[in-house]
């Protein structure tokens, strides 16, 4: 009977050894509770394990790419409006459906005085030079047909901007006094008002010109001095309050340079401002109460267009709809004056 005893107590201590050694060799992990199968629902059964989405192929990343881009209007390159050292052109159009086109003498031609010349065409591509000058002294012209149907020039003289008035648009003559000087309620020590661009939209004038800082832009840029545009408006088209910075040029798009300002209503009578800068032509818009910081590169004749400073780039542009075809004309510095013709309303 001890014997017996003696054995179980024996087998019982060889068990519960062999327990202990199999727990001292488990994973220390955290218990996990059993689902009963019968407690998983179909749908849950049925879910398919989530798959990580191909990456696209370098074509449709192109494709990709592409469609984010903006559509811009595509400028078809015209041949030269008038040929010569010939720039600052200004268009209108007259009363028997023909357009007449002012333009100046490039400064460096012998015998310069700011003389203002004009041409007639009724295609906006063939123009008759008329004979004499309109203005002398009269830099940068801008033209705009009044309610009473008389014609006002405002124009860049000494450093300021003044105006003249006119009957037919060929004899001018000047008004008195100043409409727009080089004092600015921004702070900035400008060196001149010049190249004014004036449109009436609603019961009140509109002007944006350019005001020049003596002063280089911190990098390296062909320039040693800034310039920038300024608004005003007025409710006779003489006495222009003065509103501030249209658009700056400090900034890594323009260093330093706007010129050329053109004030155009559009198509959809939206107002833009078309300018140029280093590379090209560019616009903004106007809300009514402020330019839009942000811009549109439209135009340039460079053949590289990542050559931030092209020789001879696309200045002081004017544009004009013509028989349902937008033309922008602008200066080729000693080649004269040329257009291009918008081929896409993508804008």
């Amino acid at each position: 009977m001890k014997k017996i005893i003696l054995f179980l107590m024996l087998l019982i201590l060889i068990t519960g050894c062999t327990v202990n050694k199999q727990i001292e060799n488990s994973p220390r992990s955290s218990p996990q509770p059993a689902i009963p199968e019968q407690e998983i629902s179909e749908e849950a059964q049925n879910v398919p394990l989530p798959q990580s989405e191909p990456l696209p192929s370098s074509e449709e990343e192109k494709i990709k790419n592409e469609e984010q881009k903006p559509k811009v209007a595509v400028w078809k390159e015209g041949t030269a409006a008038i040929s010569g050292k010939y720039a600052d052109a200004e268009i209108i159009k007259l009363d028997d459906d023909r357009y007449r086109i002012y333009y100046s003498p490039e400064p460096e031609v012998p015998g310069f005085k700011g003389q203002v010349y004009s041409a007639l065409s009724s295609d906006g591509i063939t123009w008759n030079q008329e004979s004499g000058e309109r203005m002398e002294w009269a830099i940068f012209p801008s033209v705009i047909k009044l309610p009473n149907g008389k014609y006002r020039m405002y124009f860049q003289n000494q450093g300021m901007i003044k105006s003249a008035i006119s009957a037919d648009g060929l004899s001018w003559n000047e008004e008195s006094g100043v409409r727009v000087d080089a004092s600015n309620n921004e702070g900035l020590k400008l060196e001149n008002a010049a190249a004014p661009t004036v449109m009436k939209a609603g019961d009140e004038y509109i002007m944006v010109y350019q005001g020049t800082i003596n002063e280089k832009y911190p990098a390296k840029v062909p320039n040693n001095n800034m310039q920038l545009f300024l608004w005003a408006v007025s409710k006779d088209g003489i006495a222009f309050e003065k509103k501030g910075i249209a658009l700056d040029s400090r900034n890594e798009e323009f260093q330093g340079l706007l010129d050329g300002p053109e004030l155009v209503e559009w198509s959809d009578g939206s107002v833009r401002l078309y300018f140029w800068s280093y590379k090209g032509v560019y616009h903004t818009t106007f809300n009514g109460n402020q330019f839009s910081e942000e811009t549109v590169f439209d135009f340039t004749t460079a053949s590289d267009p990542k050559n931030r400073f092209p020789e001879n780039p696309p200045g002081d542009p004017t544009l004009i709809e013509i028989k349902d075809k937008w033309f922008l004309y602008y200066g080729q510095h000693k080649e004269g004056i040329f257009y291009a013709v918008l081929e896409d309303m993508a804008r």
